[in-house]
């Protein structure tokens, strides 16, 4: 692969980018196709999307159109939260009825009510970390990580300060009850692939 010249902006240590600085330059380099490019407390994540992975996501948002309506289902869409140049496009995003855009085309962080990634080894640490820290302070409700290596989905609820509460695990192939929860319904797993 060859790698174009990228034009050096000058900066002094006072400048710091804001996230759409950060994503305008993204913008103009050569992203190799089918890759999600993500900023995650201003370190830039590029993630090659495998089939597997496209799978899970599709099954994923297919089950979650039973309890949303069209357009309150998001998947590797750019929302800005809280902290350090943090610049996600989640795998899924499901909206509450308030959601609305702001004066920049950006969805509102108060109006998500749930977060489906799918992590596979190589973006495992930050799905379980960095991400997880993120969510749980934007108090994002429901946190789902997919996880295609242990063959595990792991839902994370009752966001307070930078983790969650609650914890549960379940294996591929049973149900995810999510049903007390603002998704609620059973999130079916028998069909997700595993790496």
């Amino acid at each position: 692969m060859t790698i174009a010249p990228i034009d050096r902006i000058e900066m002094t240590e006072r400048e710091v980018p804001s996230l759409d600085d950060l994503f305008e330059r993204l913008e103009r380099m050569p992203v190799p196709e089918g890759y999600k490019t993500e900023i995650v407390e201003g370190a830039v994540f590029m993630s090659p999307q495998r089939d597997t992975h496209w799978e899970i996501v599709l099954e994923i948002v297919e089950q979650l159109r039973t309890r949303y309506p069209k357009g309150r289902v998001k998947s590797g869409v750019r929302f800005d939260f809280p902290g350090n140049l943090n610049g996600f496009a989640p795998d899924v995003v499901a909206l509450g009825e308030d959601a609305q855009q702001n004066e920049r085309g950006q969805w509102d962080i108060e109006a998500i009510e749930c977060i489906a990634e799918v992590v596979s080894q190589s973006t495992a640490a930050d799905g379980y970390g960095a991400k997880k820290r993120v969510y749980a302070t934007a108090r994002v409700p429901v946190l789902l990580v997919v996880d295609t290596c242990a063959g595990e989905c792991h839902l994370f609820t009752q966001p307070e300060k930078d983790d969650y509460q609650s914890h549960l695990t379940v294996a591929f192939g049973r149900p995810l009850d999510l049903s007390a929860t603002a998704v609620g319904l059973k999130l079916e797993t028998g069909d997700f692939p595993r790496d």
